[in-house]
């Protein structure tokens, strides 16, 4: 059984995807621990400062990696176009929504990435704001055709099970993707550090989880 799952663990990092996850997951762990340790500190330092270091280390870590995924999701999106004949129209046009905000959700981060590292001149703040603009309606979008599809068939209780899970993760990474829109928009800027580790954690997990099954 150790074995098997040692196997498992091992298969996974050795894959991109599976990496990313686990990278994911150590991440908003570290401002989870980091956020609840340093409690209404402003510039945390000692075990909280080095978790939520570690954290900010991590995610620059995957933004690094993704300057190489547009390829990957234009292939996807390519492949899809609009959509099967015989899938609801109203699904196949929140999925061509949904490919198209993850689409341009890629370049808009490699340009603020870029601006941050200086490679180009410019404010990359804006860059940030409409990738995270992309990603916030790429969640919503899925989150309303994952209802749609659900609502308009039989499923089965184990699909339920893990739309139900996919819905739950969305809406966790949907509102940390509103706390990083500019303040003044529902709860942006609202968050403690803390708060947006627990809902990537549980994200993240939700995401492992459904790997491990392949329901993903």
């Amino acid at each position: 059984m150790a074995a098997d799952a040692l196997r498992g663990l091992v298969a996974a990092l050795e894959s991109y995807r599976g990496r990313d996850r686990v990278v994911r997951a150590l991440c908003y762990g570290c401002q989870l621990a980091g956020g609840a340790l340093a409690g209404p500190q402003e510039s945390p330092t000692g075990l909280p400062g080095g978790l939520l270091a570690a954290s900010a280390q991590l995610s620059a870590c995957r933004t690094a990696l993704r300057l190489l995924d547009d390829f990957a999701m234009l292939s996807y999106s390519c492949g899809y176009g609009l959509g099967p004949k015989d899938e609801d129209g109203l699904v196949r046009g929140l999925s061509v929504l949904c490919n198209l905000a993850n689409q341009l959700y890629y370049p808009c981060e490699h340009v603020a990435w870029a601006a941050d590292v200086g490679i180009i001149r410019g404010e990359s703040r804006k860059w940030w704001v409409l990738s995270t603009v992309f990603w916030a309606l790429s969640l919503l979008v899925g989150i309303l055709r994952t209802s749609s599809a659900q609502s308009q068939k039989e499923v089965m209780k184990g699909q339920v099970k893990a739309e139900v899970l996919s819905i739950l993760a969305d809406v966790a990474d949907l509102s940390n993707a509103i706390h990083w829109l500019p303040p003044g928009f529902l709860w942006a800027g609202c968050f403690p550090p803390w708060l947006v580790g627990l809902l990537g954690t549980i994200s993240s997990l939700i995401g492992i989880y459904q790997a491990s099954r392949g329901g993903n």
